[in-house]
């Protein structure tokens, strides 16, 4: 078949040539009124039977589709290589090369038969689909994964501000809790110390005072409650109570008087010995008073009375 440039002829001389050269090579006759011929050579002479002009035009047209869709596809491919994610597809890459190939072709349509460019056109167009079609396919699975990336790193961070504002809030009670008892012991410890002035006072001026309570206390007696109350308020068994023993016995001896030049005093040896009015206001007499403030010392800083003891033995105090 004889080749022309569109460049080259006016749209009816070439029409006219085409037609003469279908003819010489298909022996399709023209198309008039009477032709019912459904051949594939009747087809052909009816695909060229358009303008030239208008042939031509949706050649370019699906020229440029094509080349649209292959940049298409190479951007998807990009994206999803720069997001880092894994966007749950085998490949990533859209196959433009059928596509690439028709383009090809229609890059030489000026020298290309006009006879031919429907079909190249048809051809382009199915191969666009086809990319467009796998383009899209990642482009969703990128925009689901990111977008699934976004909740979690919003589920994240709410769950770190949740998790801030619960220890700020901890942290702020346990202020408020500590201050409390400080009051409270430093009220405890100068409503001692008036009561103390107190009696001094009427003992001074021979009048009479309040009786005393007798703060001899046998130790072996102080250990019985020790033992008790470590067992009924901490459900400490007795291989925790021979630790505490030992502390005791190496701190006060168990006696509910032992005092030392530092300050300390009872037989927990409180640091000062006001700190144990938050257990009750009886704390310089009562062994069960300096007993109960004593066990929750160690559960509160040591956790047992054993860990108590190793401290001790490391350290020399606790």
């Amino acid at each position: 078949m004889p080749r022309f440039s569109l460049r080259s002829f006016t749209p009816a001389i070439v029409c006219a040539g085409l037609v003469v050269g279908m003819i010489t090579t298909t022996g399709a006759a023209l198309p008039h009124a009477a032709s019912t011929s459904s051949s594939p050579a009747s087809a052909r002479a009816e695909a060229v039977s358009a303008p030239l002009a208008e042939i031509a035009s949706q050649g370019r047209s699906a020229l440029l589709d094509a080349r649209a869709a292959i940049d298409e596809a190479r951007q998807v491919t990009v994206d999803i290589r720069t997001s880092g994610l894994d966007i749950g597809a085998s490949s990533t890459v859209v196959n433009t090369a059928p596509l690439g190939e028709v383009v090809e072709k229609l890059e030489a349509l000026d020298v290309t038969p006009a006879l031919l460019v429907p079909s190249l056109t048809a051809e382009a167009s199915t191969a666009t689909q086809t990319v467009r079609e796998q383009a899209a396919m990642l482009r969703g699975r990128l925009d689901a994964a990111v977008a699934k990336k976004a909740e979690e790193e919003a589920a994240a961070k709410a769950a770190a501000e949740a998790a801030a504002a619960a220890a700020a809030q901890a942290a702020a009670e346990a202020a408020a809790a500590q201050a409390a008892a400080e009051a409270e012991a430093a009220a405890a410890a100068k409503a001692a110390e008036e009561q103390s002035s107190s009696s001094s006072s009427s003992s001074s001026s021979g009048g009479s005072s309040a009786p005393s309570v007798d703060v001899n206390v046998d130790p072996a007696s102080a250990q019985g409650i020790g033992r008790s109350m470590a067992a009924s308020s901490y459900g400490w068994g007795d291989d925790q109570f021979a630790c505490l023993l030992s502390l005791w016995n190496r701190e006060s001896g168990w006696r509910v008087n032992a005092a030392n030049s530092s300050g300390a005093y009872g037989i927990p040896q409180a640091l000062p010995g006001s700190k144990m009015a938050s257990a009750g206001a009886d704390w310089q007499t009562n062994p069960a008073t300096q007993i109960a403030w004593g066990l929750g010392y160690i559960a509160g800083r040591y956790g047992s009375p054993c860990s108590a003891w190793d401290h001790s033995e490391s350290n020399g105090w606790y």
